[in-house]
């Protein structure tokens, strides 16, 4: 059975709280909003440390989830809330896209293909119609959630980290933008975009031809156009994840780039491990620790 709990938000706000069940020493909670960015109902999950809960700012970790995810799947199955608990962090996880909403008559663009259209953003704003007036994810995450955030919840830094599409978001974001946040880490990430053909898919939906755009939106690219902007990032890749056999995920690509840019960059080949929950689930605790310990030399 699901409890509420009032967590204090501002008179003003802009959030619904869906549900909140306690969880270690904190609470699992879920907000919904309506997003100026994409123009439709936006939902996510939030841990908060009961540090958190008392007011004092603490530090926050951004997760972006990967193709065909929503809020739900890092939150279910990840099993970060008792590292969170220990540490002190918030952790929160946003929807992967705008999605359609059948009870207030909105329709979405979307595509049968499960690596373009809802739940596959790739966190960027699209310039080309359909895609454009809905799909403004970059914008989203950078600008509105975070400002939503930081006003909302007792947060003193937040670094960005991903799974997968959301490995590209959190590598792309954190080095696009990266006065926002105070660390970087990826889980199995599209490292250029661009150059996967579940990118090429995308890209050629979002941007058109364009390939100055998909320059942009191409982790790899970013990285090697910003160069060193942090101390470190941590990278893990499943070493059987069939998705780094395909060649979708560019790995390489990523170590090339990191070098050019001289950026510090930490990349370990989990032997046995696949793109699944179980690996995330491996490692998270190391990424959680990553962030806290940037967020704490940050301070």
């Amino acid at each position: 059975m699901n409890t509420t709990y009032n967590h204090n938000l501002s008179a003003n706000t802009q959030l619904t709280q869906e549900s909140a069940n306690r969880c270690f020493d904190g609470e699992q909670h879920y907000y919904s909003h309506q997003s100026t960015s994409t123009k439709t109902m936006m939902t996510f999950s939030i841990y908060l440390p009961d540090e958190a809960l008392a007011g004092k700012r603490c530090p926050a970790i951004l997760y972006l989830s990967g193709l065909t995810c929503n809020a739900d799947n890092v939150t279910h199955k990840a099993h970060f809330q008792k590292k969170c608990s220990e540490l002190g962090m918030i952790f929160i996880a946003p929807d992967t896209s705008p999605r359609s909403d059948e009870d207030a008559g909105l329709e979405v663009p979307n595509d049968d293909r499960y690596f373009v259209g809802q739940g596959a953003s790739y966190y960027v704003d699209a310039t080309r119609e359909p895609w454009s007036e809905h799909f403004n994810m970059q914008t989203y995450i950078v600008d509105e959630l975070y400002d939503l955030l930081r006003s909302e919840f007792a947060i003193s830094s937040i670094g960005i980290m991903g799974h997968s599409m959301g490995g590209h978001g959190a590598l792309l974001l954190g080095f696009k933008f990266p006065s926002k946040f105070v660390s970087v880490s990826a889980l199995s990430p599209v490292c250029a975009a661009s150059q996967s053909a579940w990118g090429e898919a995308a890209y050629t939906e979002y941007f058109g031809e364009d390939k100055s755009l998909w320059a942009q939106a191409d982790a790899a690219q970013m990285i090697e156009k910003v160069g060193r902007q942090y101390a470190s990032i941590l990278v893990d890749q499943g070493a059987a994840d069939n998705f780094l056999a395909e060649g979708q995920l560019q790995t390489p690509k990523l170590q090339e780039a990191c070098q050019k840019a001289k950026q510090p960059l930490t990349l370990r080949y989990q032997a046995g491990h696949d793109h699944s929950y179980y690996f995330i689930q491996t490692v998270i605790n190391d990424h959680i620790f990553h962030h806290c310990k940037a967020a704490d030399l940050s301070n």
